[in-house]
């Protein structure tokens, strides 16, 4: 029935769709998708994926309510991840789609950006992250962003290890950690025999290189021509020059 009240008429005529994305702008979209950690769900905008966590022993409104306490944003669900995201999560090497970051600090977001450069099966202490975020003194606090990672495998935290070289802890715990890592072709164990003996570092003596020992160069050095150091100052003395592929002189 039409409705003949002046007022209700006239606010009728003041009617207008609504823009062009005002629903984008105003709600996250989130989907549930397979990955090396089970079934997870990710929280995303337009412009790229904003929040993981794990779909197993949490419901979706658990999931929603942690999203909006630090994005402030409600969501609403979609049919799919954003493409290019799927691999990334189920352990495909290589793909690196957009993320959204633009939620955090310039420092979350700068240490974010540095994590996501350690490439597969290959880790760094966290002293790289923060010279490579551009915060050389700020290794506690990188430490702290790391633990609350909102994009856990599209930045591979994991890949993250202690000053000492032991590999440490992970959000969801240190056996994840070294699954990943040996799924990514990572010698774990290799690395965990090195750091308890105070080997920080390995150097060949026949290109006058040092590396972290799970760079892929370290990888390939002969054990006949393999040194031991447990700082880049000792190394550097004894005549070899950092790594450009590894950049250990950034820890």
């Amino acid at each position: 029935m039409t409705s003949t009240d002046p007022l209700t008429t006239a606010l009728a005529a003041l009617a207008v769709p609504a823009p062009p994305g005002l629903d984008d702008r105003v709600f996250a979209r989130w989907a549930v998708a397979p990955s090396r950690l089970g079934d997870v769900r990710v929280a995303f905008t337009a412009d790229g994926p904003q929040f993981v966590r794990p779909a197993d022993g949490t419901d979706e409104r658990v999931f929603a309510a942690a999203h909006r306490a630090r994005f402030a944003r409600p969501l609403r669900p979609a049919a799919r991840v954003p493409a290019g995201v799927g691999p990334v999560l189920r352990g495909r090497p290589g793909a690196r789609p957009a993320l959204d970051l633009t939620s955090g600090s310039a420092f979350e977001r700068a240490v974010l950006t540095a994590t996501r450069r350690i490439p597969d099966g290959q880790v760094r202490p966290y002293a790289w992250v923060a010279r490579e975020a551009g915060y050389p003194a700020a290794v506690r606090a990188v430490g702290t962003v790391l633990a609350r990672n909102p994009l856990p495998l599209l930045v591979p935290c994991h890949r993250v290890v202690r000053t000492d070289g032991a590999l440490g802890g992970y959000m969801f715990g240190p056996q994840r950690k070294i699954e990943m890592l040996r799924a990514e072709g990572a010698d774990v164990d290799g690395l965990g025999t090195l750091a308890r003996a105070g080997v920080r570092y390995l150097a060949s003596d026949t290109t006058g290189i040092v590396c972290f020992p799970s760079c892929r160069d370290a990888r390939r050095i002969t054990p006949a021509h393999r040194h031991g150091f447990g700082s880049l100052d000792d190394a550097r003395r004894a005549g070899y020059r950092p790594c450009l592929t590894c950049r250990p002189a950034a820890a």
